[in-house]
């Protein structure tokens, strides 16, 4: 049977380990250096050798007569990837955010390596039982969940994709000054800025602007409503949530624009008042982001691009 993808690409994220020899030029002196900061090197080691384990159980596992690649995750800013391409990602959950947003609707099948350490909420898969995936979607036959992105387009032509979330506010810890304009109306604010989740950030950063809040209202006496599930959203829904964190009122600024459902139709738009330091990020990622200074707006909504998960 002609097989359905030309390439597997396996990537890979360097281990702590590799990260600290890159540091200390040496396995030895990284080892010197953790156990004179009192931490046990051990773990370490030992989180090294099981990926690197799950790493060479893959490799042997890919079907000889299909072609593979191995991509570290520091080179996905440079690789093409082709649509015939099967992508194999061997975890944490933050490296599949990662290689989500490079891809274009190629399959991925994500790995958890170490599930004693590891939560996977991104990673259906472990070493044993990913080979059957892998071979169901050589077949064909893999089931598939698609999980929704959002976007940011700024006003200069960037664009910017979040698979979890979005910060959008100040760089540093000084108010946020912007206008946001939602649902046909708009209001200038004061505030730590605002987050915007998917479906499959709902239960990061959001469930924590939920948890914050439930708790302020309970301690004020006010009675709490549990949203479905926690709040938690499917994946795969084409909605987003925003949250404006600590909006403050003032004479000039209002705060009855808090929190919401985006949709296709109705996107959030705000435009920034910061002369300097607003910025806009996506998924935690603080040192890549784009700036959101006066005059700049930036329009956030569903993207029409989805990452395919192999569940």
């Amino acid at each position: 049977m002609k097989n359905r993808f030309k390439k597997i690409v396996i990537v890979t994220k360097k281990t702590m380990l590799e990260e600290l020899v890159e540091r200390f030029n040496t396995e030895g002196q990284a080892r010197f250096y953790l156990e004179h900061s009192g931490q046990d090197f051990e773990p370490v080691q030992i989180a090294h050798e099981v990926y690197h384990s799950t790493l060479r159980t893959v490799l042997m596992a890919v079907p000889r007569e299909i072609k593979h690649h191995k991509l570290e995750s520091k080179f996905l800013p440079q690789y093409k990837f082709e649509h015939s391409d099967l992508v194999i990602a061997i975890g944490p959950d933050g490296l599949v955010v990662n290689v989500a947003k490079y891809l274009d609707g190629q399959p991925i099948i994500a790995i958890n390596p170490d599930p004693e350490t590891i939560d996977g909420i991104l990673l259906p898969f472990n070493i044993d039982t990913f080979s059957s995936a892998l071979k169901q979607a050589l077949a064909g036959n893999e089931g598939m969940s698609g999980i929704t992105l959002a976007e940011a387009i700024f006003s200069s032509g960037q664009k910017l994709l979040a698979f979890n979330d979005f910060f959008i506010g100040a760089k540093t810890h000084v108010s946020a000054r912007y206008e946001i304009q939602h649902k046909g109306k708009n209001e200038l604010h004061s505030s730590s800025g605002i987050i915007v989740s998917t479906g499959a950030g709902s239960t990061g950063w959001m469930r924590s602007v939920y948890t914050g809040a439930q708790a302020i209202a309970k301690a004020q006496g006010a009675p709490i409503v549990q949203g479905t599930d926690g709040g938690r959203l499917p994946w795969k829904t084409k909605e987003l949530i925003f949250a404006v964190r600590e909006p403050f009122p003032s004479k000039i600024t209002g705060t009855s624009i808090v929190f919401g459902k985006i949709s296709k139709k109705e996107p959030l738009i705000v435009k920034s008042h910061m002369p300097q330091n607003g910025v806009i990020f996506s998924d935690g990622i603080e040192s890549d982001f784009v700036s959101f200074n006066s005059g700049e707006t930036a329009t956030v909504q569903v993207s029409d691009k989805s990452v395919n998960l192999i569940t």
